[in-house]
């Protein structure tokens, strides 16, 4: 089971997109895709068709210990793929947590418990450096950085390449960079094709060679409760996802 975050400090950079169209693209692909919303605002639930308020448990339940992860787990009826919903009960376990030892462990214990289930587990992340996100980066293998290709978005990435170090160095030794996505892409712009060069010259291979495009379906998909690649597969951005997937799945 290769555990995945998805994240980037800065918000509105298409995570929340990227986790559920990539979750749905595997899916297709046959692989058994767990996606874990670590973000209280709870969009990738509901983008995977899921009504986050009417859920039994969430994964604030799996990181106190108070329900299993199969319990705490709801399949897609859009995407294919099974979700660790989140809703905004989850604001309370920076609270909840303060108390408990290993605070940072809770997620990846709670996730061994579908070690066979799984084959791969794509968590996104919240857009800021709190336990949620410490959490993820410490059950996880690796990290996709979902960026757009914008001027502020390199110090960002410096940020969040600084926060992984740290993680790296003190709990969790084997984590690493899967990968740099850019997203919201138009290739139109000059700066999108400055800092697209920058993103090459320093990163190299880790620079994802699919982009993704600006896309009005993939951004209308949510509120249908669908991936895009489900409410739209064949718009530019749907296609661009699943490129992503195969892309991915190579690098494997």
């Amino acid at each position: 089971m290769k555990v995945i975050a998805i994240a980037n400090q800065k918000g509105g950079v298409g995570k929340t997109t990227t986790t559920v169209n990539l979750a749905a693209s595997l899916a297709q692909m046959g692989q058994r895709i767990l996606l874990v919303d670590m973000d209280p605002q709870g969009n990738a639930t509901m983008s995977s068709g899921i009504e986050k308020n009417k859920v039994d448990f969430s994964v604030l339940d799996l990181l106190l210990a108070e329900a299993t992860l199969r319990e705490c787990t709801v399949e897609s009826p859009t995407g294919g793929f099974s979700v660790l919903p989140a809703n905004g009960d989850l604001t309370a376990a920076e609270v909840e947590l303060i108390q408990v030892d290993g605070k940072e462990m809770r997620l990846k214990q709670g996730l061994l418990q579908g070690q066979d289930n799984y084959d791969i587990v794509l968590i996104d992340c919240p857009p800021s450096l709190n336990m949620l996100t410490v959490n993820a980066m410490v059950s996880c293998q690796s990290v996709i950085i979902a960026m757009q290709c914008e001027y502020f978005a390199l110090e960002g990435l410096s940020a969040l390449l600084g926060s992984v170090r740290r993680i790296n160095e003190t709990v969790n030794a084997d984590l690493e960079i899967e990968g740099i996505l850019r997203t919201m892409y138009d290739p139109r712009n000059s700066l999108t094709s400055e800092v697209s060069e920058q993103l090459f010259s320093h990163f190299g291979n880790l620079v994802y060679r699919t982009v993704i495009p600006r896309n009005v379906r993939l951004a209308e998909a949510p509120s249908h409760g669908q991936p895009g690649i489900v409410y739209d597969r064949y718009s530019r951005g749907a296609r661009a996802y699943m490129a992503l997937a195969e892309e991915f799945m190579r690098r494997q």
